[in-house]
């Protein structure tokens, strides 16, 4: 099976039990009606993607980094 090796993976393996989970904030200014089901997050992917674990788990079809 093939793998995905760099210099230094070793020393951040556990990196993502490290980062925080953050809450996300709403932008009325960046947003375009109240109904919308679609999100837009401007920021750190592994920030984003731990953001939205606990309130989307199994709920999302697709993710864009």
């Amino acid at each position: 099976m093939p793998t995905l090796n760099w210099i230094g993976k070793e020393a951040v393996v556990g990196h993502d039990k490290v980062v925080p989970f953050r809450l996300l904030r709403k932008v009325k200014s960046a947003s375009v009606g109240d109904n919308s089901k679609n999100l837009i997050i401007h920021g750190d992917n592994l920030e984003a993607l731990k953001a939205l674990m606990p309130y989307y788990v199994g709920k999302i079809k697709c993710i864009y980094i």
